[in-house]
Formats: C-alpha cells, structure tokens, sequence
C-alpha cells in the first residue's frame, strides 16, 4: 500500500463529507469542509477503525479549528505510539 496516511485519512474524510478529496487541503479545518460535529464523532470513529488505533479520549476533535492536517498528526502519533508499545511489531 503506497498511499500516506495523508492520503487515506482524506478519503475518509471526502467519503464522510461526501465532497471530493481533492477540495480537502491540510489547513482545511472539519468546519470548512461541512463536517458537523456528529459526522466528526463518526469520522472519529472510521478513522480509528481503519488504522486499528485509539485516540485518547482528551483529543477529542474540535471542530471549528482542527484541521485535516491535525488529524494527520494525531493518527501519525498514535501509530507512532503503538509501534512504540509493541503492538504493531509482532
């Protein structure tokens, strides 16, 4: 699979919106691209399932200002993280 994590987090992302994924750039916050906080909750949700991981509750999004680019950020770190435990080396 060579697609980034960029990359397959803004297909989530266009697939939730249901916009194109190529109207959605890093600054774009969920507010912008018409994601309520319910479909973010969702997206959340889609997210984390895709890259078997769990964002620590306190992260939860902020929709007026998290961006597309957060979300990047914050799934690379929970890989990071899980990598970091083990859990993904076996």
């Amino acid at each position: 699979m060579s697609e980034t994590i960029q990359q397959q987090i803004f297909e989530i992302i266009a697939k939730q919106a249901k916009i194109d994924v190529a109207t959605i750039k890093p600054e774009s916050t969920l507010k912008d691209l018409g994601i309520a906080s319910l479909d973010a909750i969702e997206l959340i949700f889609d997210i984390e399932e895709h890259f078997d991981i769990n964002f620590p509750d306190q992260q939860g999004a902020n929709f007026d200002s998290d961006t597309a680019q957060s979300l990047v950020d914050a799934v690379q770190k929970a890989l990071d993280e899980k990598a970091a435990a083990g859990e993904g080396n076996a």
